[in-house]
């Protein structure tokens, strides 16, 4: 089954605090307190996220997190490689030559086919999107499954 983990989830709940208020330098404990999660977790969240240039930190008395730029520049597919890795559905969608049965594999063009389907989706999605729960004004969601050139050659 296809699914994100629960950290992603709980990335994205912060995520979208952050972009609810986006010029404000939150606290740990204020973002602990707004979204319900125990302080470990959004610790470990608000790590790796800045590690990822998707939060900057700030140091100091009045430090806190904030946003590294707007919530509509940052797409479902950044968060999502931040928190979990490239999304790869199979062996061969992380990178050629992962699979053992590559050579004698006849599904696994497709596979990559459909692996890049969902990327360009997730790309398509900005976190504003998301906070939204769907459009917003000069943000429309555009989902562009056309097959790169790369991926049709293969065929």
């Amino acid at each position: 089954m296809l699914r994100m983990s629960r950290m992603t989830d709980y990335g994205t709940v912060v995520l979208a605090t952050l972009a609810g208020r986006p010029d404000t330098v939150h606290s740990a404990s204020e973002l602990v307190d707004a979204t319900g999660l125990n302080e470990p977790t959004v610790r470990k969240i608000l790590k790796t996220l800045t590690k990822a240039n998707l939060v900057v930190s700030f140091r100091g008395p009045q430090g806190g997190y904030a946003l590294n730029g707007e919530a509509t520049s940052i797409s479902a597919a950044r968060i999502l490689d931040a928190l979990e890795g490239p999304v790869a559905l199979t062996e061969c969608s992380a990178a050629e030559g992962n699979c053992q049965i590559q050579s004698c594999c006849t599904v696994g063009r497709s596979w990559q086919l459909i692996n890049h389907r969902i990327r360009v989706a997730l790309e398509d999605v900005s976190l504003a999107q998301l906070v939204a729960g769907g459009p917003v004004e000069g943000n429309p969601i555009e989902l562009d499954f056309s097959i790169p050139q790369t991926l049709r050659d293969a065929h």
